[in-house]
Protein backbone atom coordinates (compact mmCIF):
# COMPACT_ATOMS: atom_id res chain seq x y z
CA UNK A 1 0.00 0.00 0.00
CA UNK A 2 1.07 3.35 -0.36
CA UNK A 3 1.33 5.84 2.48
CA UNK A 4 -1.04 7.47 1.20
CA UNK A 5 -3.83 4.63 1.58
CA UNK A 6 -2.36 3.57 4.43
CA UNK A 7 -2.42 6.95 6.06
CA UNK A 8 -6.51 6.99 5.41
CA UNK A 9 -6.70 3.13 6.79
CA UNK A 10 -4.86 4.02 10.18
CA UNK A 11 -6.27 7.68 10.52
CA UNK A 12 -2.79 9.06 10.40
CA UNK A 13 -1.32 11.78 8.50
CA UNK A 14 1.75 10.83 6.23
CA UNK A 15 3.57 13.60 7.64
CA UNK A 16 3.04 11.62 10.34
CA UNK A 17 3.45 8.27 9.52
CA UNK A 18 7.01 9.89 7.81
CA UNK A 19 8.05 11.50 10.82
CA UNK A 20 7.62 7.78 12.98
CA UNK A 21 9.48 6.02 10.38
CA UNK A 22 12.07 8.57 11.21
CA UNK A 23 11.82 7.74 15.31
CA UNK A 24 12.01 4.01 13.99
CA UNK A 25 8.68 3.76 15.56
CA UNK A 26 7.30 2.50 12.59
CA UNK A 27 9.16 1.76 9.20
CA UNK A 28 7.21 1.14 5.96
CA UNK A 29 7.12 -2.46 4.99
CA UNK A 30 9.14 -1.24 1.60
CA UNK A 31 11.04 1.66 0.71
CA UNK A 32 11.50 2.55 -3.27
CA UNK A 33 15.38 2.43 -3.68
CA UNK A 34 15.17 4.47 -6.79
CA UNK A 35 12.08 7.27 -5.59
CA UNK A 36 12.55 6.73 -1.48
CA UNK A 37 8.68 6.19 -1.81
CA UNK A 38 7.47 4.15 1.33
CA UNK A 39 4.99 1.16 1.11
CA UNK A 40 3.22 -0.26 3.69
CA UNK A 41 1.81 -3.79 4.83
CA UNK A 42 -2.19 -4.14 6.02
CA UNK A 43 -0.52 -6.61 8.95
CA UNK A 44 1.00 -2.88 10.20
CA UNK A 45 -2.56 -1.25 10.75
CA UNK A 46 -2.80 -2.64 14.47
CA UNK A 47 0.81 -1.09 15.70
CA UNK A 48 -0.08 2.18 13.02
CA UNK A 49 -4.07 2.42 15.68
CA UNK A 50 -2.08 1.64 18.38
CA UNK A 51 0.71 4.37 17.87
CA UNK A 52 -2.41 6.84 17.18
CA UNK A 53 -4.20 6.13 19.72
CA UNK A 54 -1.12 6.47 22.61
CA UNK A 55 -0.21 9.75 20.97
CA UNK A 56 -3.56 11.33 20.76
CA UNK A 57 -3.56 10.67 24.89
CA UNK A 58 0.13 12.81 25.19
CA UNK A 59 1.66 9.50 26.05
CA UNK A 60 5.34 10.46 25.86
CA UNK A 61 7.86 8.97 22.96
CA UNK A 62 9.86 6.97 24.81
CA UNK A 63 6.51 5.18 26.56
CA UNK A 64 5.08 4.83 23.27
CA UNK A 65 8.11 3.20 22.19
CA UNK A 66 8.29 0.87 24.91
CA UNK A 67 4.39 0.36 24.64
CA UNK A 68 4.14 -0.88 21.05
CA UNK A 69 5.99 -3.97 21.37
CA UNK A 70 4.71 -4.52 25.38
CA UNK A 71 2.00 -7.02 26.78
CA UNK A 72 -1.93 -5.40 26.42
CA UNK A 73 -1.54 -5.55 30.38
CA UNK A 74 2.08 -3.43 30.63
CA UNK A 75 0.47 -1.11 27.94
CA UNK A 76 -2.41 -0.63 30.46
CA UNK A 77 -0.44 -0.08 33.30
CA UNK A 78 1.70 2.28 31.17
CA UNK A 79 -1.42 4.52 30.47
CA UNK A 80 -2.71 4.38 34.19
CA UNK A 81 0.35 5.89 35.33
CA UNK A 82 0.74 8.42 32.01
CA UNK A 83 -3.46 9.96 33.28
CA UNK A 84 -2.22 9.55 36.55
CA UNK A 85 0.66 12.16 35.69
CA UNK A 86 -1.96 14.26 33.40
CA UNK A 87 -4.05 14.55 37.05
CA UNK A 88 -1.70 15.68 38.95
CA UNK A 89 -0.44 18.07 36.34
CA UNK A 90 -4.01 19.73 35.42
CA UNK A 91 -4.60 19.96 39.08
CA UNK A 92 -1.33 21.72 39.83
CA UNK A 93 -2.34 24.40 36.68
CA UNK A 94 -5.77 24.76 38.07
CA UNK A 95 -4.14 25.65 41.21
CA UNK A 96 -1.82 28.15 39.63
CA UNK A 97 -4.17 29.65 37.65
CA UNK A 98 -6.59 29.94 40.65
CA UNK A 99 -3.66 31.93 42.39
CA UNK A 100 -2.90 33.82 39.65
CA UNK A 101 -6.64 34.78 38.27
CA UNK A 102 -6.48 35.72 42.22
CA UNK A 103 -4.04 37.78 42.60
CA UNK A 104 -4.55 40.01 39.72
CA UNK A 105 -8.61 40.28 40.48
CA UNK A 106 -8.93 39.65 44.29
CA UNK A 107 -10.70 42.62 44.58
CA UNK A 108 -13.50 41.30 42.33
CA UNK A 109 -14.20 38.05 44.38
CA UNK A 110 -17.37 38.84 46.47
CA UNK A 111 -19.84 35.74 47.49
CA UNK A 112 -22.76 36.78 49.40
CA UNK A 113 -23.99 33.87 51.72
CA UNK A 114 -27.11 33.69 54.09
CA UNK A 115 -25.57 34.09 58.05
CA UNK A 116 -27.20 31.38 60.01
CA UNK A 117 -25.59 28.51 56.78
CA UNK A 118 -22.40 30.66 57.32
CA UNK A 119 -22.29 30.48 61.07
CA UNK A 120 -23.47 26.69 61.12
CA UNK A 121 -20.87 25.98 58.54
CA UNK A 122 -17.73 27.98 60.60
CA UNK A 123 -19.26 25.99 63.87
CA UNK A 124 -19.05 22.92 62.03
CA UNK A 125 -15.41 23.27 60.65
CA UNK A 126 -13.27 25.04 62.98
CA UNK A 127 -12.91 22.80 65.98
CA UNK A 128 -11.35 20.46 63.50
CA UNK A 129 -8.48 22.67 62.86
CA UNK A 130 -5.06 21.86 65.07
CA UNK A 131 -4.09 24.00 67.59
CA UNK A 132 -1.30 26.10 67.57
CA UNK A 133 1.68 24.68 66.59
CA UNK A 134 5.37 25.39 66.49
CA UNK A 135 6.51 25.39 62.29
CA UNK A 136 5.06 26.19 59.27
CA UNK A 137 2.86 22.78 58.91
CA UNK A 138 1.93 23.60 62.65
CA UNK A 139 0.41 27.24 61.72
CA UNK A 140 -1.53 26.28 58.35
CA UNK A 141 -3.01 22.89 60.08
CA UNK A 142 -4.26 25.42 62.82
CA UNK A 143 -6.15 27.35 59.85
CA UNK A 144 -9.28 26.55 57.52
CA UNK A 145 -9.37 27.51 53.87
CA UNK A 146 -11.77 28.79 52.36
CA UNK A 147 -12.31 28.78 48.79
CA UNK A 148 -14.76 31.30 46.88
CA UNK A 149 -16.50 30.13 43.84
CA UNK A 150 -19.56 30.61 41.94
CA UNK A 151 -21.14 27.37 42.67
CA UNK A 152 -20.25 27.10 46.45
CA UNK A 153 -18.06 28.54 49.12
CA UNK A 154 -16.10 25.52 50.76
CA UNK A 155 -14.86 25.58 54.51
CA UNK A 156 -11.68 22.95 55.26
CA UNK A 157 -10.17 21.91 58.09
CA UNK A 158 -7.80 18.97 59.10
CA UNK A 159 -6.13 17.96 62.58
CA UNK A 160 -3.84 15.18 60.21
CA UNK A 161 -6.22 12.42 62.10
CA UNK A 162 -9.62 14.48 60.90
CA UNK A 163 -11.04 16.59 57.52
CA UNK A 164 -14.12 18.26 57.97
CA UNK A 165 -15.23 19.83 54.63
CA UNK A 166 -18.41 22.03 54.94
CA UNK A 167 -19.81 23.86 51.64
CA UNK A 168 -22.61 26.59 50.99
CA UNK A 169 -23.98 27.95 48.16
CA UNK A 170 -24.11 31.46 47.68
CA UNK A 171 -26.97 33.65 47.36
CA UNK A 172 -24.70 35.99 45.23
CA UNK A 173 -21.45 36.05 43.71
CA UNK A 174 -19.25 38.33 41.93
CA UNK A 175 -15.42 38.17 40.11
CA UNK A 176 -13.15 35.51 39.89
CA UNK A 177 -12.64 32.43 42.16
CA UNK A 178 -10.28 32.68 45.44
CA UNK A 179 -9.19 31.43 48.39
CA UNK A 180 -8.24 32.28 51.75
CA UNK A 181 -6.57 30.65 54.66
CA UNK A 182 -7.41 32.19 58.14
CA UNK A 183 -6.73 30.90 61.65
CA UNK A 184 -9.70 29.31 62.92
CA UNK A 185 -9.74 30.64 66.02
CA UNK A 186 -10.38 34.05 64.39
CA UNK A 187 -13.13 32.45 62.07
CA UNK A 188 -14.80 31.01 65.01
CA UNK A 189 -14.57 34.24 67.26
CA UNK A 190 -17.11 35.44 64.39
CA UNK A 191 -19.73 33.34 64.33
CA UNK A 192 -22.45 34.47 66.36
CA UNK A 193 -21.60 37.94 64.56
CA UNK A 194 -22.38 36.40 61.14
CA UNK A 195 -25.75 34.29 62.57
CA UNK A 196 -27.45 38.13 63.25
CA UNK A 197 -27.37 39.00 59.31
CA UNK A 198 -30.04 37.31 57.01
CA UNK A 199 -27.10 37.97 54.83
CA UNK A 200 -23.19 38.25 54.97
CA UNK A 201 -21.19 39.67 51.93
CA UNK A 202 -17.65 37.80 51.80
CA UNK A 203 -14.90 39.71 49.95
CA UNK A 204 -11.59 38.42 49.41
CA UNK A 205 -8.90 40.93 48.77
CA UNK A 206 -5.43 40.25 50.41
CA UNK A 207 -7.14 39.38 53.29
CA UNK A 208 -10.71 38.11 54.43
CA UNK A 209 -13.31 41.15 54.93
CA UNK A 210 -17.46 39.74 56.17
CA UNK A 211 -19.59 42.34 56.03
CA UNK A 212 -22.90 42.15 58.04
CA UNK A 213 -24.98 45.41 56.77
CA UNK A 214 -23.02 48.74 57.18
CA UNK A 215 -20.69 46.50 59.68
CA UNK A 216 -17.70 44.89 58.78
CA UNK A 217 -15.30 42.14 60.26
CA UNK A 218 -11.55 41.89 58.64
CA UNK A 219 -10.01 38.47 58.89
CA UNK A 220 -6.25 38.42 58.91
CA UNK A 221 -4.95 35.70 56.35
CA UNK A 222 -1.90 33.21 56.41
CA UNK A 223 0.22 33.06 53.42
CA UNK A 224 0.78 29.57 52.75
CA UNK A 225 -0.06 26.12 50.56
CA UNK A 226 -2.93 24.07 52.62
CA UNK A 227 -2.71 20.60 51.92
CA UNK A 228 -4.45 19.13 48.77
CA UNK A 229 -8.09 18.05 50.75
CA UNK A 230 -9.65 17.10 47.31
CA UNK A 231 -6.52 14.81 46.82
CA UNK A 232 -7.32 12.83 50.05
CA UNK A 233 -11.32 13.03 49.03
CA UNK A 234 -10.66 11.78 45.60
CA UNK A 235 -8.21 8.94 46.54
CA UNK A 236 -10.79 7.44 48.81
CA UNK A 237 -11.68 3.73 48.37
CA UNK A 238 -15.37 2.74 47.49
CA UNK A 239 -17.35 2.28 50.62
CA UNK A 240 -17.68 -1.79 50.92
CA UNK A 241 -19.94 -0.64 54.01
CA UNK A 242 -22.34 2.00 54.33
CA UNK A 243 -24.93 2.50 57.36
CA UNK A 244 -27.10 4.98 58.89
CA UNK A 245 -26.78 4.66 62.89
CA UNK A 246 -28.37 7.08 65.48
CA UNK A 247 -26.38 9.78 66.14
CA UNK A 248 -26.87 10.64 69.62
CA UNK A 249 -27.03 7.04 70.89
CA UNK A 250 -23.31 6.31 69.06
CA UNK A 251 -22.48 9.41 70.82
CA UNK A 252 -23.64 8.19 74.60
CA UNK A 253 -21.96 4.72 74.11
CA UNK A 254 -18.80 6.21 72.79
CA UNK A 255 -18.18 8.67 76.38
CA UNK A 256 -15.99 7.49 78.60
CA UNK A 257 -14.06 5.45 75.99
CA UNK A 258 -10.68 5.46 74.67
CA UNK A 259 -10.39 3.24 71.90
CA UNK A 260 -13.78 1.08 70.44
CA UNK A 261 -13.93 -1.33 67.90
CA UNK A 262 -17.21 -1.65 65.70
CA UNK A 263 -18.74 -4.56 64.10
CA UNK A 264 -21.02 -3.69 61.55
CA UNK A 265 -23.33 -5.45 59.27
CA UNK A 266 -26.26 -3.94 57.50
CA UNK A 267 -28.37 -3.82 60.11
CA UNK A 268 -26.68 -3.93 63.73
CA UNK A 269 -23.36 -1.51 65.01
CA UNK A 270 -21.92 -3.56 67.85
CA UNK A 271 -19.21 -3.19 70.13
CA UNK A 272 -18.27 -6.11 72.51
CA UNK A 273 -21.11 -8.03 73.96
CA UNK A 274 -22.44 -5.23 75.60
CA UNK A 275 -23.50 -2.60 72.85
CA UNK A 276 -26.03 -3.29 70.24
CA UNK A 277 -27.23 -0.23 68.04
CA UNK A 278 -29.95 -0.97 65.05
CA UNK A 279 -28.23 0.64 61.95
CA UNK A 280 -29.58 0.57 58.42
CA UNK A 281 -27.29 -0.32 55.69
CA UNK A 282 -25.41 -2.42 53.13
CA UNK A 283 -22.04 -4.28 53.69
CA UNK A 284 -20.10 -5.33 56.93
CA UNK A 285 -17.01 -4.02 58.58
CA UNK A 286 -14.81 -4.60 61.70
CA UNK A 287 -12.78 -1.22 62.18
CA UNK A 288 -11.51 0.87 65.50
CA UNK A 289 -11.47 4.26 66.18
CA UNK A 290 -10.16 6.59 68.71
CA UNK A 291 -13.48 7.68 70.89
CA UNK A 292 -12.55 11.21 71.36
CA UNK A 293 -12.13 11.75 67.77
CA UNK A 294 -15.02 9.93 66.37
CA UNK A 295 -17.15 11.97 69.00
CA UNK A 296 -15.59 15.20 67.77
CA UNK A 297 -16.86 13.98 64.65
CA UNK A 298 -20.47 13.45 65.63
CA UNK A 299 -20.56 16.19 67.49
CA UNK A 300 -19.79 18.64 64.57
CA UNK A 301 -22.49 16.96 62.80
CA UNK A 302 -26.12 17.64 62.51
CA UNK A 303 -29.47 15.62 62.86
CA UNK A 304 -30.95 12.48 64.44
CA UNK A 305 -28.92 9.87 62.64
CA UNK A 306 -25.29 10.12 60.90
CA UNK A 307 -24.23 7.84 57.71
CA UNK A 308 -20.70 6.05 58.06
CA UNK A 309 -19.09 4.98 55.15
CA UNK A 310 -16.06 2.54 55.39
CA UNK A 311 -13.95 1.96 52.32
CA UNK A 312 -10.76 0.04 54.12
CA UNK A 313 -10.53 -0.70 57.95
CA UNK A 314 -6.58 1.38 57.03
CA UNK A 315 -8.08 4.49 55.17
CA UNK A 316 -9.92 7.14 56.45
CA UNK A 317 -13.94 6.69 57.52
CA UNK A 318 -16.23 9.56 56.05
CA UNK A 319 -18.69 10.40 58.48
CA UNK A 320 -21.56 12.75 56.96
CA UNK A 321 -25.14 14.13 58.27
CA UNK A 322 -27.66 11.94 57.16
CA UNK A 323 -29.86 15.22 56.36
CA UNK A 324 -27.05 17.22 55.18
CA UNK A 325 -24.77 16.46 52.11
CA UNK A 326 -23.13 19.63 52.22
CA UNK A 327 -21.22 18.55 55.61
CA UNK A 328 -18.19 15.66 55.60
CA UNK A 329 -15.96 14.41 58.10
CA UNK A 330 -13.05 12.13 57.30
CA UNK A 331 -11.74 10.71 60.96
CA UNK A 332 -8.47 7.80 60.67
CA UNK A 333 -9.59 4.66 62.39
CA UNK A 334 -6.95 2.69 64.48
CA UNK A 335 -5.29 -0.35 64.24
CA UNK A 336 -7.42 -3.54 66.09
CA UNK A 337 -4.74 -6.16 67.58
CA UNK A 338 -5.78 -9.40 66.02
Amino acid sequence: MTISEFARLVGLAPSALRFYDDCGLLPPAEVDATNGYRYYDPSQADRARLLRDLREIDLPLPDVRQALDAAPAEVADLIRAHLRTLEAKSTATQEAATRLLTQLLSHHTTATLGGAELSSAIRQVTPTAAADEDGELGVVLSCVLVEVSPDEVVFVATDRYRLAVRSVRPVEFGGVSGRALVRAVDLAAVSRWVAAGDVVRMEVDGGLTLVRGDESRELETVDAEYPAYQQILDGLPSPACRVVVDRLRLLDVLAGREIVAFDIDSEVLRIGDEVRLDVIGTGAARIGFTASLLTAALEASVGPDVLLEIGDPSRPVVVRSADQGTFTTLVMPVRLDG
